[in-house]
């Protein structure tokens, strides 16, 4: 059988399945569509990430293709109904990359919080910006908004806890009676009661029509002020342009985003030169120990996966 790898993977996962299939890996393939449809005429199986578009037309170059295996847990870039509709099976690496993104969200927000760490240059200038940086927000007594009660949300709910934040939340698929909330010590609460208490909001939802656009200027204009907004789910989750006019008016103490509407970001974005804003590619559930577990996963699935089909 054939395996053609689209996006990066690590190098041990790639070396497991060449010992079983022939295997073609090339980081960069997602960047070169025809190529890439031309290399699946023959394929089992394909491997990806977030960018390679696994759509009708990819699929009807790919006659045997029987799995998708997905490095990462969001599967907006593939359309999962035609996957079914071709008896294609796709394996997502569920939880793999939880810690990667708890940890990123508990980070960013800490140094948005204490808003200390943006005066490098200054201080390697010889200016000493003491006094207008004393007045930094620790984390500990802090509200944490999980909206998103999944895997990701209730992981970050526990390292926002161990930190000694107060932790609510909520989430579309889940009563408020449900035990989760009990056992994971968070309080449930409605959107608009969450983003009206929290100190920080972090979002871990899907792109689907109802949580597009999710986090508008109202839902801002809603938060309290001088929250900090964390996004690693979907871009189209958040309103980017609302964002950057909530920075600029104060209204927002610092937001942290990794995903985006339209990525790599545009040229132009609003969010140019706002304060108080990280921005990053895409990458909070991608370090080196995620990527050898989520690579490590797939390889596993993707084989057992070829094996019941043989």
């Amino acid at each position: 059988m054939r395996i053609v790898i689209s996006e990066f993977m690590d190098e041990a996962a790639v070396a497991t399945l060449a010992a079983r299939h022939a295997t073609e890996y090339d980081r960069n393939l997602v960047d070169r569509r025809e190529e890439l449809v031309a290399r699946l005429v023959d394929a089992d199986a394909l491997i990806v990430r977030n960018r390679t578009q696994v759509d009708v037309e990819l699929l009807a170059a790919a006659p045997r293709l029987t799995v998708v295996g997905r490095l990462g847990v969001g599967l907006d870039n593939i359309d999962v109904a035609a996957c079914a509709k071709r008896n294609v099976e796709v394996i997502p690496a569920t939880g793999a990359n939880a810690l990667a993104v708890a940890e990123y969200v508990i980070g960013v927000a800490m140094v948005l919080l204490r808003g200390t760490y943006f005066a490098t240059a200054d201080v390697a200038a010889g200016k000493w910006p003491r006094g207008a940086l004393s007045s930094g927000r620790e984390i500990a007594g802090k509200t944490l908004g999980v909206v998103g009660f999944g895997g990701i949300g209730r992981l970050t709910a526990r390292l926002g806890r161990a930190l000694g934040m107060r932790v609510i939340g909520c989430d579309a698929e889940l009563a408020p009676v449900d035990a989760v909330w009990r056992d994971e010590g968070v309080e449930p609460r409605t959107l608009d009661a969450l983003l009206a208490q929290a100190d920080v909001v972090t979002l871990h939802v899907p792109l689907l029509p109802a949580t597009r656009n999710l986090i508008d200027a109202k839902r801002i204009a809603a938060m309290r002020p001088g929250a900090i907004l964390v996004n690693t789910a979907r871009g189209g989750v958040v309103d980017e342009a609302a964002v950057a006019a909530a920075l600029a008016s104060g209204r927002l103490g610092g937001a942290a985003l990794d995903v985006f509407e339209k990525e790599p970001l545009p040229a132009g974005s609003p969010l140019a030169g706002c304060r108080n804003l990280i921005l990053t590619p895409h990458i909070a559930g991608v370090t080196a120990e995620s990527n050898e577990r989520v690579s490590s996963m797939i390889a596993a699935r993707v084989l057992d996966a070829l094996a019941a089909r043989a």
